[in-house]
């Protein structure tokens, strides 16, 4: 006899879903009729992981097929702000395609940062498609020993 598992989605995982599956039907009709097969704009946002150490923050963004010329990065008010487009290169003299996964389009990306980073010595890197963007912590927020007497 097989065990029975419950399952108890998070409402805000099945909302996500379901707003998942409209937006799909919906680009799927509006698409052909603008003139876009190819492509469904704004379907494309990277995914960025945030590590935090002893000594600061640490963004990794996944920017595939992009140069760092392709990416805008900002910090204004605590707020690290991430903008860019992956654009869709058509090749005219090839066949026309069967299948687009890979998503395309303008995307931004915003985070609000917590009071205890330096906003004023920001190191930002890109290579091989992974933006590394690095937030030092203030002294005072770092943590430190104390020693016992």
């Amino acid at each position: 006899m097989t065990s029975l598992i419950r399952w108890n989605p998070r409402p805000d995982m099945l909302r996500s879903r379901v707003s998942h599956l409209f937006d799909d039907a919906f680009n799927e009709f509006v698409a052909p009729l603008a003139g876009r097969e190819e492509t469904r704009t704004g379907a494309w946002m990277p995914a960025v992981d945030i590590r935090e150490t002893a000594d600061g923050l640490i963004f990794h963004a996944e920017l595939p097929g992009m140069t760092k010329d392709d990416i805008e990065l900002t910090l204004e008010n605590n707020v690290l702000t991430l903008k860019g487009e992956r654009k869709f290169e058509r090749d005219e003299e090839r066949e026309s395609y069967h299948r687009i996964e890979r998503g395309y389009g303008t995307f931004t990306r915003t985070f609000a940062l917590p009071s205890n980073v330096r906003t004023d010595d920001v190191k930002a890197s890109f290579e091989n498609g992974m933006l590394t963007v690095e937030l030092p912590k203030v002294e005072e927020a770092k943590p430190r020993r104390v020693q016992i007497v």
